[in-house]
């Protein structure tokens, strides 16, 4: 039978016009067309598609919740997201959901063939026009783990209370310990995160994201 396909765009011009793209390569046959997360959940389980070609923003459950479902009750399913959507906060959930593909609605008719088969055959592609943001992010989340890594837990700890404004005292009130055990651990924060006061360490730590508010 070669690849199943399944099709979920709440757009119904969209759904034809994916249709008469897909249906020129007579190695796929799509098993079937949703309109909504649900329909896409509901259909993936009882069709069993090779691929779902899914699309994002949709009415009801959208495509990141209705890919995370699918993807948590059977890993058989790969999914493709085929989207307008280029923001590394969906990028970046979405393939931590297990997606295969990450796709922008402006690719070309041979491109999207070509990255179906190649979904089939076991590999994950993403889009070249994103790949960069992509990039960036696990550049810059690598970076924070790897300082975090530097710092002890209770050094994090204090960071996150220099962040939020406390002064020594409160911090040490806060923590039961000495106000000079903060500040010979605000020497070694300073240290490690190579800045030399107070706000330079709090403007290192949003931007690296050490700590969450």
């Amino acid at each position: 039978m070669g690849i199943k396909l399944l099709i979920a765009d709440d757009h119904t011009l969209v759904r034809d016009g994916l249709q008469k793209i897909i249906t020129m390569d007579e190695s796929i046959t799509i098993v079937g067309e949703a309109s909504n997360g649900e329909e896409a959940i509901s259909l993936a389980l009882k069709t069993k598609p090779d691929i779902v070609l899914m699309d994002i923003n949709m009415p009801g459950t959208n495509g990141i919740e209705a890919t995370r479902q699918i993807r948590e009750k059977t890993h058989e399913i790969a999914v493709i997201i085929l989207t307008i959507h280029d923001d590394r906060e969906y990028i970046l959930e979405l393939l931590n959901t297990g997606v295969s593909g990450y796709l922008l609605k402006d690719i070309s008719a041979d491109e999207l063939l070509e990255v179906i088969k190649k979904v089939a055959a076991g590999e994950t592609i993403i889009d070249q026009r994103i790949g960069g943001k992509l990039m960036e992010e696990w550049k810059d989340h690598a970076s924070a783990q790897d300082i975090r890594n530097k710092l002890s837990d209770r050094e994090l700890e204090i960071l996150k209370e220099i962040v939020q404004g406390e002064s020594n005292k409160s911090i040490a009130e806060k923590l039961f310990i000495s106000e000079k055990t903060v500040k010979n651990h605000t020497t070694n924060i300073f240290r490690k995160l190579e800045v030399n006061d107070r706000t330079q360490a709090v403007l290192y730590a949003i931007k690296h994201k050490l700590v969450q508010l």
